[in-house]
């Protein structure tokens, strides 16, 4: 409650995601700081090759995870990409997760990471 008697709103917002195409990845950022990125490879065709995803120590166990592979995702289906989920965790989170219009072509067993690499 503030000093007059209403109560405040002390939840976080959630954190933005952007594109940054210079870096080829998704940023997450929270506050100032980048707390996590999803990286990325254009490809012939349209093709958004999703090969690694990190969130950062300090703010690892808060969901970001998951906030950044819903947007990235979302966003690449928006512009017409055809996703290929190569990150261990960007597989995981398309298996269990709808990507609205989204076009998923799996990767052959062989082109996917190792686990433990995102």
């Amino acid at each position: 409650m503030s000093q007059d008697g209403t109560a405040q709103n002390t939840a976080n917002p959630m954190p933005a995601v952007v594109r940054n195409d210079d870096r080829s990845r998704y940023e997450l950022i929270e506050g100032d700081a980048v707390a996590g990125f999803a990286a990325f490879h254009l490809s012939e065709g349209g093709r958004i090759e999703f090969t690694h995803t990190e969130i950062d120590k300090e703010f690892r166990g808060r969901g970001f995870g998951d906030v950044i592979a819903s947007e990235a995702l979302a966003d690449a289906a928006r512009r017409g990409e055809i996703i290929v989920p190569l990150c261990p965790f960007i597989v995981s989170y398309v298996k269990d997760h709808e990507i609205a219009d989204g076009v998923v072509d799996w990767p052959e067993e062989s082109d996917a990471q190792e686990p433990g690499a995102g």
